[in-house]
């Protein structure tokens, strides 16, 4: 349809009619033959505005799609289809790691591609818009959230938000893709104390430099919508924030798409003490720029009288139900409103070969070894393995956030790993919290289904038992320890991150006996590992694996993938040290090269202030070599490209993959800079005994940075450069530029 005809619908639409395209309801308020009334009740909006809603959150599966677009369409006058929208986060039906764990691979190619084969199967069951990616940068694994998020670096967040975006819609022609909707802008994953739901309060240039270029990267990458999020920042909510919403993302960034509200946040202006009441906060959120209210009767109710009285000019509206129409005229939902949905096409597009083995490569590379003492690792086949732990054959693999997937086809861990030994024992050994109080304010879970999780007394030293007994016949114990998938997530803020006690005592009694102890952890954040490093001969971080977790975990395991997984958020020694993040500014009395020794650092008395396990770290199979750093330019022109080279040499007899990491120092700046700071990275492959010549290309305008108003500055002087790897093994050289 051209857009003359858009505006033209616009034109013949009444004003009720272009309200109900600004209002997106979930699936309860259609589950019926007519409109459900319990849902209708409790929201408090009227049976015709449910007639002439615009979108539907999270109705999937072609089959229920099909039925509400068609009730939905012949209700409407105009007879103007739905968009579908769900949380499409990292899969569909085929799970991938959490996005932590992706980031932790760093392939944002190989991630592209599993974003594209998500929203394959999302479009065959009639969804149109995921809500994805989520690319907020996090510093504090208390963060329920942090498992959303590729990790705690701006660039690194602004390359997977860029793939990301581009695997979801490159098949929107074909009705195969996604419209991607970014989120949540901006700056949720600074909320403070890491306490969900928090007030985010920050400078100027630590917003621009830190926490807003990965949103830029997905409006550049062309995303079609941006949600908001649900905090304050700098004390005013997001959602109704005109400098945020209006000077920064559409002018200053031009996005001419989709402004969405997170759930209910436009209702929620009101608890922030923002609003007086619904009407107000419709004003000030349509105000904003704020296209379309999720869950809440804002709109619903409020936007007809604040037009009535003179408050609001309907242009207003008009321009976001043009952005609405414009999408849903994209899709192609005007000649086809079920996106080419179809109970054919899910069969044949649903956790196929592919995709599996899309979400096994994925998985392996998202694993991170945290230790490998001895060559603890990989395992022989003739190994008498005991398998051990509340994750030893547990389907719960997925993550909180995989709200579409099913566990029931999920591999895992027994079954990935008795393909590849004869000699397997699995127990228990323990539950996964035995905290009942602490399941209970999970908030998903019954106290019947509680009392299932939490075994008895009795049952529970049986449990711990039989553990003892088949690991005292094994040669080798692989314990599988972690979270409760709901302790990680929205609302999974907590401020101890150490294991349950009782798996930790578990650990204890397993590492008495002197076998060779392998330690798997399933985890949605960096947990604290400081008094379990040393009981156990290697670690293994899995995150939650997805799907093919089982396999992926047994592939590594067994030295089929060599580990190339490296994280991207730091691991604390205490939890008392978050939010902690590597690229840190600069102190004047730093712990390690200061005028002043002992005391008088910046340092704690009781704990290491730098990370236990730092960014970019993680452990392969051999070894490898980096030497001859050099660059380009030792003098660099603002009008020259630096490029800046080392050899990487596989010193082993097994092929790795290996993630080449280029930071850099600015010794000096108008505003104190970072004491590192990635600005690129290249993953590659070395086959063994090779040795590979990498280059990278730095423009000067890279080296900026925002000053306390905001704005770009690039300053002359002193640039160290470091390339390596695990965070802290790098070689490092200077350069000037010169401006």
């Amino acid at each position: 349809m051209k857009k003359e005809k858009l505006i033209k619908l616009l034109h013949s639409m009444s004003l009720n009619e272009k309200i109900g395209q600004l209002i997106q309801l979930s699936g309860e308020f259609f589950s019926a033959s007519d409109i459900s009334i319990g849902p209708l009740g409790k929201l408090g909006i009227s049976k015709e505005m449910v007639c002439l809603c615009g979108s539907a959150l999270n109705v999937v599966g072609a089959k229920s799609v099909h039925k509400v677009q068609d009730e939905q369409m012949k209700k409407q006058p105009h007879h103007i289809p739905m968009l579908f929208m769900s949380d499409v986060i990292y899969g569909f039906k085929t799970i991938y790691p959490i996005p932590l764990g992706l980031g932790c691979a760093w392939n944002p190619e190989l991630v592209k591609k599993g974003f594209s084969y998500a929203a394959d199967e999302a479009s065959a069951a009639g969804n149109q818009v995921a809500f994805a990616p989520m690319v907020d940068v996090v510093h504090d694994a208390r963060w329920g959230r942090v498992l959303e998020s590729p990790g705690e670096d701006p660039f690194l967040n602004s390359v997977y938000a860029k793939n990301m975006v581009e695997g979801l819609q490159e098949n929107l022609k074909n009705k195969k893709g996604q419209a991607a909707c970014v989120k949540h802008f901006a700056a949720y994953g600074g909320v403070e104390g890491g306490r969900e739901y928090n007030s985010v309060d920050m400078s100027l240039s630590n917003l621009f430099q830190n926490y807003l270029p990965p949103y830029k990267a997905g409006i550049k990458a062309e995303a079609k919508m941006i949600m908001t999020s649900l905090t304050t920042l700098n004390g005013v909510p997001s959602t109704a924030d005109q400098w945020l919403l209006n000077d920064i993302l559409r002018k200053s960034w031009k996005f001419n798409g989709i402004i969405i509200s997170d759930y209910a946040s436009i209702y929620e202006l009101i608890k922030h003490g923002f609003a007086v009441d619904t009407t107000d906060a419709a004003l000030k959120a349509i105000t904003a720029g704020v296209d379309i209210d999720m869950k809440s009767p804002c709109y619903a109710n409020g936007l007809k009288q604040l037009i009535t009285n003179g408050k609001l000019d309907e242009h207003k509206i008009d321009q976001a139900v043009l952005r609405i129409l414009e999408l849903k005229n994209e899709l192609g939902l005007f000649e086809d409103p079920y996106y080419g949905a179809s109970e054919r096409r899910e069969e044949e597009s649903i956790l196929t070969t592919e995709k599996r083995s899309l979400a096994r490569k994925l998985s392996s590379q998202s694993l991170v070894m945290l230790k490998n003492d001895n060559h603890a690792l990989p395992l022989k086949k003739n190994e008498k393995v005991a398998l051990i732990g509340p994750y030893a054959n547990n389907k719960n693999l997925i993550g909180m956030w995989a709200i579409h997937g099913n566990t029931q086809d999920t591999v895992t861990i027994y079954e990935g790993i008795k393909e590849n030994t004869d000699f397997l024992k699995v127990a228990k050994g323990t539950d996964l919290c035995r905290n009942k109080d602490l399941l209970k304010r999970l908030g998903f879970l019954s106290n019947e289904t509680i009392d299932e999780m939490v075994s008895d007394d009795e049952t529970e030293k049986n449990n711990n038992q039989e553990a003892i007994n088949i690991a005292s016949e094994a040669d080798t114990i692989i314990l599988t320890l972690g979270e409760e998938t709901y302790e990680a997530g929205e609302a999974g803020a907590k401020t101890n991150l150490e294991l349950a006690p009782n798996q930790v005592k578990l650990l204890d009694k397993l590492s008495q006996l002197g076998k060779k102890l392998i330690l798997i952890l399933i985890s949605g954040r960096p947990l604290v590992l400081t008094n379990i490093k040393d009981k156990v001969d290697a670690i293994i971080e899995a995150w939650f694996p997805g799907t093919e977790g089982g396999h992926a975990i047994s592939d590594v395991l067994f030295g089929k993938t060599n580990p190339s997984g490296r994280l991207t958020m730091s691991f604390p020694y205490s939890s008392a040290q978050e939010p902690l993040y590597y690229n840190h500014l600069s102190t004047g009395r730093p712990e390690n090269n200061s005028q002043h020794v002992g005391r008088f650092v910046s340092k704690y008395i009781d704990s290491p202030a730098s990370a236990l396990y730092p960014f970019g770290y993680g452990l392969s199979y051999g070894k490898i070599k980096y030497t001859n750093l050099k660059v380009s330019n030792i003098d660099l022109q603002c009008t020259q490209i630096q490029k800046i080279s080392i050899d990487v040499t596989n010193e082993s007899g097994i092929d790795r993959e290996e993630a080449v990491q280029l930071y850099i120092h600015q010794h000096v700046g108008k505003v104190v800079q970072p004491v590192k700071r990635l600005i690129h990275f290249r993953k590659v492959h070395i086959p063994s005994h090779k040795k590979i010549h990498i280059t990278f290309e730095l423009k000067p305008q890279e080296l900026a940075y925002y000053d306390n108003l905001g704005n770009s500055c690039l300053d002359g002087g002193k640039y160290t450069v470091y390339v390596g790897m695990n965070g802290g093994q790098m070689l490092k050289t200077d350069f000037k530029l010169l401006l």
